[in-house]
């Protein structure tokens, strides 16, 4: 029986795991090993770490993590989950049964990227989606918007920060009179015409339009749906409320989803992609989860 189990071993579980151990309590990781920046060359933003490479940054801090003899490590997918306060189970694809007083759900949120030719092999290289992880390193060169839903109006409005900036419509978006006013403001140029495929080396995307045209990039800029990376929320019963790219998993103020004992951080909880957010979101739901396993229990859980 651990303290905790969290599922999810990128930024944000491992973040959540710190406080966990230094307060010695038991604590077993579940990590499938698809951290969701794994396509991309450098992470950056992450005060202290800015550009350097996502594995670097997630080896480093495993191997400080693991020098706590209360954690345990377990390469593996979870895949079925269930109980309750200070008696969760969770399964293991290779059959391994853990048995936890608390979960902390840190799987992550896997992007769906639209269904264009190409597209993925520029994913987290020349195709991006946060523009404060990787627009400065375009040098303010020529940036492309791949629409692919309304936020893409907002984002093109965003990146000539970044760059000069064309909006590639693509039949998805139709800005109004007062949307076409902000893009003009902003200098970004709409192309209405539908694109076909990304073609181009990697980390030099060009789009190639209906009518044979192509547009070079020097970087592609996408808001892509996301789905929560694991079934094991949805097992558990709880909660989840809808974001502007896809459902995340409700949680209070001390990221406590509403089942009781169950706590989530990172990618599935907040709409906002960031290794300085998940970290900092998953230091929070830790130490909550800490103080749950002193005050709270099946008999008398936290008060709503």
């Amino acid at each position: 029986m651990f303290d905790v189990i969290i599922v999810g071993g990128s930024y944000a579980g491992m973040s959540a795991a710190i406080p966990l151990a230094r307060a010695r309590r038991s604590v077993a990781i579940v990590d499938a090993g698809e951290r969701r920046n794994r396509f991309a060359h450098a992470s950056h933003g992450f005060l202290g770490r800015d550009g350097h490479a996502p594995d670097e940054i997630a080896d480093e801090a495993r191997a400080q993590l693991l020098a706590y003899p209360t954690v345990s490590w377990l390469d593996g997918r979870a895949v079925t989950a269930s109980g309750k306060i200070d008696g969760f189970e969770i399964a293991l694809d290779d059959g391994r049964q853990l048995a936890g007083r608390r979960v902390v759900i840190a799987c992550g949120v896997a992007d769906i990227l639209p269904e264009i030719p190409g597209l993925a092999a520029h994913w987290g290289i020349g195709a991006m989606a946060c523009p404060y992880c990787h627009g400065y390193e375009l040098d303010r060169g020529r940036i492309g918007v791949l629409a692919t839903s309304p936020m893409a109006l907002h984002q093109a409005m965003m990146l000539p920060e970044w760059g000069t900036t064309t909006l590639l419509a693509n039949g998805t978006v139709a800005p109004d009179a007062h949307e076409l006013e902000e893009l003009e403001r902003r200098g970004v140029t709409i192309e209405p015409v539908a694109v076909t495929e990304i073609g181009g080396e990697a980390g030099a995307p060009v789009a190639i339009l209906r009518d044979g045209r192509q547009l070079a990039f020097d970087g592609l800029f996408v808001t892509p749906r996301t789905r929560i990376a694991s079934a094991i929320p949805e097992q558990l019963g709880c909660a989840f409320k809808d974001a502007p790219l896809g459902p995340i998993i409700a949680t209070d103020d001390l990221r406590q989803t509403s089942v009781p004992g169950v706590f989530a951080c990172g990618d599935v909880v907040r709409p906002v992609a960031s290794v300085a957010l998940a970290v900092g979101d998953g230091a929070f739901a830790g130490t909550a989860t800490h103080r749950s396993l002193i005050f709270e229990s099946a008999a008398q859980p936290r008060a709503a």
